[in-house]
């Protein structure tokens, strides 16, 4: 939109002078004022022909601007809460990635403390906007990079592909594809993706309805823990099975401790030992006396959870012979060495 600046030099005594004769706005503001009926008192015609033109031109701008943003929208749980969230960046997978894997990696109680605080310049927006924005992420206009609904509570994420629709992972399968992606310092754009996204696809869960959450009358306890069976590795998950040497209905709200059923708990808990901390869900997998199997999940505490860690240092120690310092150490060197040396 063109413009044209107008200057006007005035002794300082006249403006001083002019400033005290002008009632609640200054005197640059009753200048523009009197240029607004200037421009009113110009003939009918030329007044609409230039206010439609300016309109018009204004319009353009804006759509535009609109047009050239790039943002991504996010639906995201964490400690029970739900945001709906549009961040004004160009915040592609891989790039969202990276800032997962940094936020769960970062030492407990550090700032950020919550995921949506890592994303820049953000609005919330509601769950019809959101869901707006994903239909227009798969329409691809190019306005909106990516898609994604993380639930850290879970730990799964899923994010929109325009060919397929929502794709589901698991939040460390992507964690880990990042930081395989990224450790070659110059690796090209193009090969960062080709990594991150060949080992992601393996990865990919396919959409079943997750375990649901059990909850009982109360927590575990120490006396509670006692592991039995080998420690399976599950990629970079060490796989404890838990012995059922107390009143699981009590803590996982099921009917298992009776005679009237020959239902029974199978219980797993894991060891990341890439975050080198316990997981915080339990597996439980609940078997009838018909045959018929059920998964479920069981969320720990921190309490439980640090409970749980000198436990599996024990177990770990009398099974395997070493502690799970030295069980994540030897991970990473076989990791690296599957991989190769970084650049």
């Amino acid at each position: 939109m063109r413009g044209r600046e107008i200057t006007l030099w005035l002794d300082e005594r006249w403006y001083d002078a002019l400033s005290k004769q002008l009632k609640g706005e200054t005197l640059e503001e009753h200048l523009e004022n009197v240029l607004d009926e200037m421009c009113n008192q110009l003939p009918q015609r030329e007044y609409e022909r230039i206010s439609h033109e300016l309109w018009a031109e204004q319009q353009a701008e804006k759509e535009a601007r609109e047009a050239a943003r790039r943002f991504a929208v996010f639906h995201v749980t964490e400690s029970g809460s739900s945001d709906y969230i549009l961040a004004e960046e160009n915040l592609e997978l891989l790039r969202v990635a990276c800032r997962l894997r940094s936020y769960i990696r970062k030492p407990p109680g550090e700032a950020p403390h919550r995921f949506v605080e890592t994303l820049p310049r953000t609005q919330r927006i509601s769950q019809e906007e959101c869901n707006s924005y994903v239909s227009e992420r798969l329409d691809n206009t190019g306005r909106v990079v990516g898609a994604y609904d993380i639930d850290l509570d879970s730990g799964d994420m899923e994010a929109v592909n325009i060919m397929d629709g929502w794709k589901r992972f698991r939040i460390r399968d992507v964690s880990t594809a990042a930081y395989f992606a990224m450790k070659k310092g110059n690796a090209a754009p193009d090969e960062r993706w080709r990594i991150f996204l060949d080992r992601l696809e393996e990865r990919t869960l396919n959409q079943e309805p997750e375990p649901a959450y059990l909850t009982g009358s109360r927590r575990l306890c120490a006396e509670d823990i006692s592991f039995a069976e080998d420690i399976t590795q599950n990629d970079n998950l060490l796989e404890f099975y838990m012995e059922v040497s107390f009143n699981a209905d009590q803590v996982f709200g099921t009917d298992v401790c009776t005679s009237e059923n020959d239902d029974l708990l199978n219980i797993y808990a894991n060891y990341d030992l890439e975050a080198r901390r316990v997981c915080d869900t339990l597996e439980v997998y609940l078997q009838r006396g018909n045959g018929d199997e059920e998964s479920f999940k069981y969320q720990l505490s921190e309490a439980e959870c640090s409970l749980l860690l000198p436990k599996m240092e024990e177990y770990c120690r009398h099974h395997l012979g070493q502690g799970l310092a030295d069980c994540c150490t030897q991970y990473e060197a076989e990791t690296m060495q599957m991989n190769g040396p970084a650049m």
